[in-house]
């Protein structure tokens, strides 16, 4: 009895898991796919480090390294690494990243401000962009379960008109070139060079697949000319996650709030990106995956954003398979987001929320690694890329 009461007691970990130690390697094939950018494929590689068992299911350092390409055009490697115990007290994260996009979804700035026509060739929706970068950075406890955060981060940007197969096309991006909506010094991108800093509080009881807690951060970004950046701003950042258990750790409803501006006009080629800091790396698109499901990737871009997701998630299962912690879980979702300051001087009267429900599917192993299925349906047509319902997705994680 005092050993399940001392496995039961570890945040994340159930009294009958089969304990992890040492290295845990998942090598994996990717075969995925995101309705905005087409079939993936690929390998992954995550490395877990348990130590001698005592932190399972917290890794005490972990290792993400993914070469992925899609058939839309675009291809990403990353390598991702996060330390818990390297420097005594902080949390350490460093990233190197190469994305490149030769058909990037680009529906214009400021939501429904600007139409979307499925009627029009989809090439007229598209730019050219590739972004190497790299981040590191660090956190560290001020209390319990409140931290302090900060870190460098890096972006260039290499933008392009898009040219299909070689092929000079008019787009919306050439026709915002043409009236000065984005600046002649911006047509072929920049450099972002800034410090970041931000406060965090975070009481889940797990960081891959929480059941329980809150976790909520605000940050700023400065990027000053004197540090590289081609065109300077400062950024704020806020987000609010709470997860609610509402038949033990098998039911849980989870939402997550965030908002996020600038100070400022920005470079264009800054507006679809949210700044992370901490584990992970700066994500891009609001509408998407990884941040308003069903809604098409990009399409919620201004001065200002919010967006909200709200989540339904349910574990109906638990079994051990080949000496793994295997779980699966149900979840149905409901998202929204929009522009709150319009960029470049423009109007918001048009805008509204961009909405989307759906639900999904996840194998989680070891409580770290999840494969997820979902298909979000917009509420508008605006927001459906010319798909007649919604869109389908094959990838990772927990949204939040």
């Amino acid at each position: 009895m005092a050993a399940l009461l001392m496995l039961s007691a570890i945040p994340g970990r159930a009294a009958d898991d089969i304990v992890k130690k040492g290295l845990s390697f998942g090598p994996l094939p990717i075969v995925a796919y995101d309705q905005d950018k087409g079939l993936q494929y690929g390998a992954l590689l995550n490395i877990y480090n348990f130590g001698d068992g005592s932190w399972y299911p917290v890794p005490k350092s972990q290792w993400y390294l993914e070469a992925s390409f899609f058939t839309k055009g675009s291809m990403l490697f990353t390598v991702n690494y996060d330390n818990r115990t390297l420097i005594p007290g902080v949390r350490f994260c460093i990233n190197a990243m190469f994305q490149h996009e030769k058909a990037l979804d680009f529906y214009g700035f400021n939501g429904y401000e600007t139409n979307y026509d499925p009627s029009i060739a989809s090439a007229y929706y598209r730019i050219g962009r590739s972004v190497p970068y790299f981040k590191a950075d660090f956190t560290g406890e001020i209390l319990p379960h409140f931290y302090w955060k900060a870190g460098y981060h890096f972006k260039y940007f290499a933008i392009s008109s898009f040219k299909p197969d070689g092929n000079t096309v008019p787009t919306l991006f050439d026709l915002y070139l043409a009236n000065g909506t984005i600046p002649s010094d911006q047509a072929n991108g920049g450099i972002s060079s800034s410090l970041r800093a931000g406060l965090m509080y975070d009481s889940r009881d797990h960081e891959a697949a929480p059941s329980r807690g809150i976790w909520g951060e605000a940050n700023m970004e400065y990027a000053p000319g004197w540090l590289g950046t081609s065109t300077p701003y400062v950024k704020y950042y806020a987000a609010f996650r709470n997860y609610l258990p509402i038949v033990g750790d098998r039911l849980v409803f989870a939402y997550r709030l965030n908002a996020q501006g600038f100070i400022g006009d920005p470079a264009f080629y800054m507006l679809p990106y949210e700044t992370i800091l901490g584990y992970g790396y700066d994500r891009d698109g609001f509408g998407g995956y990884r941040t308003i499901r069903g809604i098409v990737r990009d399409r919620i871009q201004g001065r200002s954003i919010c967006y909200f997701n709200t989540e339904m998630r349910y574990r109906f299962i638990d079994f051990h398979l080949f000496n793994q912690n295997v779980g699966l879980a149900l979840s149905g979702f409901f998202d929204g987001g929009r522009v709150l300051q319009a960029f470049g001087g423009g109007s918001l009267a048009n805008e509204n929320f961009h909405l989307a429900a759906g639900g999904g599917f996840r194998f989680i192993m070891n409580r770290n690694f999840i494969i997820a299925v979902e298909y979000g349906v917009p509420f508008n047509a605006q927001d459906r890329n010319g798909t007649k319902f919604g869109s389908l997705y094959i990838n990772t994680g927990f949204l939040f």
